[in-house]
């Protein structure tokens, strides 16, 4: 079957030309004229012209059989090559020898957290963040230490949250203005919980695309995050505040939500590592109730070896979220392994070299230093992406619409211009074209499951370009192209429900980071995780422009 993806040129909207579009597509006519129009450029309208005979997928809920992971044999050292972020060891050195307390490291954080406020171009990692709950959370932490009794491995290390995640103490914005003055969270979500009780210090909740309806990362309600690598660039969203905090220093992990990349992209724009693991491993109890048959928490951090052990730490089964029971034990491994021998990877190469050609140079010569040390490459493929792509799309957007709904009919003025522009677009979709659309997800399935039966994990590049420039004005931008060239390797994994990994792959010749992404079985996070520790030891990290790490890596 023909590779069936296409690049597409279509205009780019400012601010200004965004206003005029929201204000002609409220009108009776024109506005349904313009709406169809933009939905013809997406390729909505052409979803239900596909023959499908499925019967639908409404979870994408997977095999039930374990995969295989190849025994890989694990370096005893670190093997982290180039620039060295602080990690998890890091912190807890620091604290085991007395060199400082976690109400020291509390206290630096919240300085280098004003610092990067304070800048000429203020950072903007946070949303929300609670000075005297931090200030009580690391004291706690101090008094463990000193007693020689840490509660787990996170304990002391600072960690954000997405500020879709709940969060006691804290309001649940989603990125919008929408909840001032409602009540904060009285309970953590689960993910939260799981790490607290690891011992980490929730320092706030991190910034993000306004209800995760785009993939820049602009926020304009609360300043956009800014790339650590470039404050001229995006984070990549939804995400945005996670990858920003993660790739700046600032914490050695964050929590994130990935309903179409949402976790992988801004791991490849701000150089960190982004874990989406299996549908149901890591419970969305406790999230914000955006798009459940496609949303995933995980982590991002600045090293594989950190990203395991928070997915360790959220992932199983919890009785709030139903999704969650009957998966495998975790299994995870601390070390790089000493060669790939054993794995066998699987490139689609039409859609691999589909992406800007810094991206595809990088990814492939990382590529072939996997199979330098030991992985054997075949040839896959995974036919129908465009319209796995299209029934993504109506899916994501269409349970956004409705996990929103009261809000978009009585305050749909409160939401930014761009999400005004997205809800229009997405509020046209049909029950019919919802359920086509998960008809069409048990055939993208069955194909994805068919590629795995040659090979352990697929590679891709993470994204089809690297960070988008921030508009002059710091203002919005719709730039339907651009986006769909962002996600042409994401959104896939969301819909099957299968894993996948973003890590650091090199940079551009602007010096902005690429991802490579690893997608896997069900369950196989393992083996994920290990290809991202094998690239932290042959991938120069560098410094980023913005760095403000509580303590020296």
């Amino acid at each position: 079957m023909t590779y069936d993806l296409k690049s597409v040129a279509l205009p780019t909207l400012g601010p200004g030309g965004i206003r005029v579009l929201n204000a002609l597509t409220g009108t009776p006519v024109i506005g349904t004229l313009l709406v169809n129009k933009l939905r013809r450029d997406a390729g909505l309208a052409a979803l239900t012209d596909t023959p499908i005979t499925e019967a639908p997928t409404f979870l994408p809920m997977l095999p039930d059989a374990a995969p295989f992971l190849p025994a890989l044999d694990a370096r005893d050292d670190d093997g982290r090559a180039g620039f060295r972020f602080p990690t998890v060891l890091d912190y807890h050195d620091a604290y085991r020898t007395g060199m400082l307390t976690p109400l020291q490291v509390a206290d630096r954080f919240l300085a280098r957290w004003e610092e990067s406020e304070s800048a000429k171009v203020p950072l903007r990692g946070f949303i929300s963040m609670r000075r005297d709950d931090i200030l009580a959370q690391a004291r706690a932490s101090t008094e463990r230490w000193q007693a020689g009794h840490p509660i787990g491995p996170f304990d002391g290390v600072p960690i954000a949250a997405k500020d879709e995640i709940d969060q006691a103490g804290y309001v649940t914005t989603i990125g919008t203005t929408l909840f001032e003055g409602c009540a904060p969270a009285a309970h953590d979500s689960t993910a939260v919980a799981r790490m607290r009780a690891a011992g980490a210090v929730m320092v706030g909740k991190a910034n993000m695309h306004e209800i995760g309806i785009g993939v820049s990362g602009f926020n304009q309600h609360f300043g956009s995050a800014r790339n650590p690598y470039d404050d001229n660039y995006h984070t990549g969203g939804s995400s945005a505040g996670p990858g920003c905090v993660v790739g700046a220093g600032l914490v050695p992990m964050a929590i994130g939500a990935d309903g179409g990349g949402s976790i992988r992209l801004p791991a490849s724009f701000c150089g960190v590592v982004g874990l989406k693991p299996t549908y149901g491993r890591i419970s969305e109890f406790g999230a914000a109730p955006l798009c459940w048959s496609v949303a995933f928490l995980g982590p991002l951090a600045n090293c594989a070896r950190d990203t395991a052990l928070a997915y360790a730490v959220m992932a199983g089964a919890d009785p709030g979220d139903p999704h969650t029971v009957g998966h495998p034990a975790v299994d995870i491994d601390d070390h790089a392994p000493r060669s790939l021998a054993g794995v066998t990877l699987g490139v689609y190469w039409p859609w691999f070299r589909h992406a800007q050609p810094d991206v595809v140079a990088a990814c492939e010569h990382l590529l072939e230093q996997m199979c330098q040390r030991g992985a054997t490459l075949v040839e896959v493929e995974i036919p129908e992406l465009e319209l796995a792509r299209v029934a993504h799309l109506v899916s994501i957007t269409s349970e956004m619409t409705t996990g929103m709904l009261p809000y978009v009919r009585t305050r749909f003025g409160a939401f930014g211009s761009e999400t005004q522009l997205n809800l229009a677009m997405a509020r046209t979709s049909s029950a019919v074209e919802y359920v086509h659309a998960q008809r069409a997800r048990t055939r993208l399935i069955a194909h994805v499951e068919r590629a795995f039966a040659r090979c352990d994990a697929i590679i891709t590049p993470a994204s089809g370009n690297t960070a988008p420039r921030v508009h002059p004005t710091g203002g919005a931008v719709s730039d339907l192209g651009r986006s769909m060239e962002t996600m042409r390797f994401a959104y896939l994994t969301n819909f099957t429900g299968h894993p996948a990994i973003s890590f650091p792959a090199g940079y551009d010749a602007a010096g902005l980071p690429i991802g490579l992404q690893a997608i896997g079985k069900a369950w196989s996070e393992r083996l994920l995780l290990r290809l991202a520790a094998f690239a932290d030891t042959v991938v120069e990290r560098r410094k980023p422009q913005r760095y403000y790490a509580p303590i020296a890596g």
